[in-house]
């Protein structure tokens, strides 16, 4: 069964495509035959909005190859971003968005609140909120820190799978685990403090062990990671072991499970034909420690290969409908697909 519940997704990277094309407008508001969201499969598959990320990718990163190792593979680290680059790119993806809910405004509104996005999901228009993944664009002396807020910026990344001026983020690696290089760094632990006296959300995800361990005796807030999974299951520097999900549990924090299929499958493959059990198997491994409040999906629709179960957002109906068929009840699936993120978001935004 495919119940018509609505999603909040707390990942995607649909702006990075959408601020390349000619007419990004064109292509949010039609189905399109690439990428994975626009409006159209939003609404054929539940996705009510989502947390849409601003990702500068380095240069050359389309060129970094894939090593194969005994029973894996590896890649290099990207190389860091310049300040100048980073906010170029940032502000253009920023401005493509104000472009969509400027023209599509009957359709999209960018939301700074929990009211807000309760308001658009009621209104059955689409929910945008702005995340910086990867916080380059800030500037180590955190200058552009409020200026990023004044244009809605709500969620930050710290890093990216590449170091920068605040910490050091993860390979892309299996196998692997998330002890790698140094913590934050000074200009780091002051951005987890401002995000804290702000009241934005930080990300987790991409960061690695020693810097997720200084924002957890740093930050007040819930710990938080938008699209990562179980270290248990599928064994990925991107993944979260057993001790840093208690650590989020006992912050009143969340996981979004990622449907990016080279973070699920056990064998780390990058395999499009990946059932939805695997999915499963990541929310029962998370559930059984973080419970029943700590868990939601960030698909990284846009920004990664999807199980073709479902394929793009207008698939989404076959994840809640797996869910159904796996037993979680009523009230759990409706945790996961929107009620735990709006819940966060609340305790996090002030």
């Amino acid at each position: 069964m495919c119940r018509n519940i609505p999603i909040f997704d707390g990942h995607n990277d649909a702006l990075l495509r959408l601020f390349q094309l000619a007419d990004p407008i064109a292509a949010f508001r039609h189905r399109g035959d690439d990428g994975h969201l626009d409006i159209v499969r939003a609404k054929a598959g539940g996705f009510a909005g989502g947390i849409f990320a601003c990702f500068v990718p380095s240069a050359g990163e389309e060129d970094a190859g894939v090593v194969l190792t005994d029973g894996g593979y590896t890649m290099a680290m990207p190389e860091p971003l310049s300040l100048m680059n980073a906010r170029a790119h940032t502000d253009a993806m920023i401005a493509c968005a104000d472009r969509i809910v400027t023209e599509l405004f009957d359709q999209v509104r960018l939301c700074r609140s929990v009211s807000e996005i309760r308001r658009c999901m009621d209104d059955g228009v689409l929910a945008m909120t702005l995340h910086l993944e990867g916080a380059e664009a800030i500037g180590e002396d955190l200058d552009g820190f409020e200026h990023y807020y004044s244009l809605g910026v709500r969620s930050i990344g710290p890093v990216w799978s590449r170091r920068n001026c605040f910490g050091t983020g993860v390979p892309f690696r299996y196998p692997g685990g998330p002890a790698i290089g140094p913590g934050l760094t000074e200009a780091g632990l002051a951005l987890v403090r401002a995000c804290d006296e702000r009241g934005i959300m930080l990300d987790l995800s991409h960061l690695n062990a020693a810097g997720f361990w200084d924002v957890a005796r740093t930050s007040r807030a819930p710990l938080v990671a938008t699209h990562s999974n179980a270290h248990a299951v599928c064994p990925v520097p991107r993944n979260l072991t057993d001790d840093q999900l208690r650590v989020i549990r006992d912050s009143g924090g969340l996981v979004g499970v990622s449907l990016s299929v080279c973070d699920l499958r056990p064998d780390g493959h990058n395999d499009p034909l990946t059932p939805l059990d695997v999915v499963i198997r990541h929310m029962d491994h998370l559930l059984s420690i973080l419970g029943p409040d700590g868990v939601a999906i960030g698909s990284d629709f846009d920004g990664a290969v999807m199980p073709a179960a479902i394929g793009d957002a207008g698939g989404l109906k076959r994840l809640v409908a797996a869910m159904d068929e796996h037993g979680y009840d009523e009230n759990l699936v409706a945790k996961l697909c929107h009620v735990n993120w709006l819940a966060l978001l609340e305790r996090c935004w002030h």
